[in-house]
């Protein structure tokens, strides 16, 4: 998408000044601030990332624009700071991500304290167009904005499926992979800078490379990563079923550093909701491929997303739910309540026919029977002992996370800083969990890794 204003209209070369840069939604726009963060760093900007009270000259928001309650939490940050540029405080607001390449022609008309808009893919514009130069030879180095120890790693754009209730694929068009020696050469960058511990991350993870080679590489990409020196986990995110690489699973077993973690959204199992989905999958090859999954590579811990109130979701629909997620027992899971996007195959073939109150009753009822499942699974670790990466110090103790934990999305191990003398964000010590809760394990020091 081009930036559709003038720049005679809102002239921003040449404009100093501090930046705040908020980021909204996923992990995957996180990667474009950081990348972004850098770029204006290396022309001189002083910028600061996800302020509590952004009190910069210039603001740059990363929109979502992936569902309604998103979209809101886009707008509403837009509005307090064209409040702040009104009162004012605030000499330029720039608008660029998901929202505005969907909506730019709306946001134009709605916004007029916006002084430029950009879309998802053309946020190096706003390097040219603020500072003057984009460093092409900088293009893989980001101010990592996580914890040091960690990263997000984005190894492809957009995505070729067309589930019918998903918006995405409008935004962000077709899969357009990395190249497998472009991915590596940012991992050994990471890596140099102290980074341990890399989520790798795409909308379609396991469709990786068929643009590019022709076939799904992710499997050679993963083995490739394991082997850089100094990467220490690896965890995959957002793997789709139909067409699941096995050899992936492989290299899972055979590579240590590959965490034995899969997220892969499945969305329902009914065959009538699959296929209303568009999901081309059906009920017993989602059965199967679970099983396989365990199967070959043993303690794997599955993290998996689901749909209720679909357009023509029956009780029975919903019975077959609920039992598949009594049999798989995913370690983790969520759910969500469908609501209509614009411009999706659901929102134009399809009536949105299942109440509010009977989505928001199956919502509540799946969400018990996995947290029952949840708190078991947790309880089942008392006993352990475990590999844990130190994330932060909170309160009176250190927090962390085991190989079978994301950041930010699942349960957490705490560890007494009375017991850890010497422990830091960052280090690696191995712990034995004493007690459990329904969110969180509790910890002792063992052994902290030289």
């Amino acid at each position: 998408m081009k930036n559709l204003l003038p720049p005679k209209v809102f002239p921003l070369k040449g404009v100093r000044g501090s930046i705040d840069l908020i980021t909204l939604g996923c992990s995957k726009n996180l990667v474009d601030s950081e990348k972004l963060i850098r770029q204006l760093e290396l022309n001189g900007y002083n910028v600061t990332h996800d302020a509590e009270e952004p009190n910069g000259e210039i603001a740059i928001v990363n929109t979502c624009g992936f569902i309604g309650d998103a979209k809101e939490e886009s707008i509403n940050m837009i509005l307090q700071l064209a409040q702040r540029k009104q009162e004012g405080k605030l000499r330029l607001l720039i608008v660029m991500g998901c929202l505005s390449q969907r909506y730019l022609h709306e946001l134009q008309t709605e916004l007029p304290e916006v002084d430029r808009f950009y879309g998802k893919f053309d946020w190096k514009q706003i390097v040219t167009d603020l500072a003057g130069t984009y460093f092409a030879e900088a293009r893989n180095e980001r101010r990592i904005t996580t914890p040091s120890h960690y990263a997000y790693l984005k190894i492809s754009e957009g995505c070729n499926r067309r589930c019918a209730y998903c918006a995405i694929p409008i935004i962000t068009g077709k899969q357009k992979s990395r190249p497998i020696e472009d991915v590596v050469a940012e991992v050994e960058g990471l890596v140099a800078k102290g980074v341990k511990e890399l989520q790798v991350i795409a909308q379609e993870l396991t469709g990786y490379g068929t643009d590019l080679y022709g076939k799904q590489m992710i499997a050679p990409l993963i083995d490739r990563i394991a082997q850089v020196p100094g990467v220490e986990w690896i965890r995959l995110h957002y793997a789709y079923p139909t067409s699941f690489p096995m050899e992936l699973l492989e290299v899972m077993k055979r590579r240590s550093n590959v965490c034995k973690y899969l997220d892969i959204a499945l969305q329902h199992i009914s065959d009538s909701q699959l296929s209303a989905m568009h999901r081309n999958i059906t009920r017993q090859q989602t059965y199967d491929l679970i099983e396989t999954i365990r199967q070959e590579v043993p303690g794997i811990h599955l993290r998996t997303t689901l749909i209720v109130g679909f357009p023509g979701e029956t009780d029975e629909d919903f019975r077959q739910l609920l039992d598949f997620v009594k049999w798989a027992k995913f370690e983790r899971m969520g759910a969500f309540a469908y609501s209509e996007e614009d411009g999706t195959y659901s929102a134009e073939h399809y009536k949105d026919d299942v109440p509010d109150e009977v989505k928001q009753a199956r919502l509540s009822k799946l969400m018990l029977v996995q947290q029952r499942i949840s708190a078991d699974f947790q309880q089942s670790k008392v006993g352990q002992e475990l590999r844990v990466i130190i994330d932060r110090e909170e309160g009176d103790y250190f927090i962390g996370r085991t190989e079978y934990d994301s950041p930010e999305v699942d349960p957490e191990v705490l560890i007494s800083k009375q017991q850890a003398p010497g422990l830091r964000p960052g280090m690696f010590v191995q712990a034995k969990i004493e007690s459990a809760d329904d969110f969180d394990l509790y910890a002792r020091k063992l052994k902290i890794e030289s």
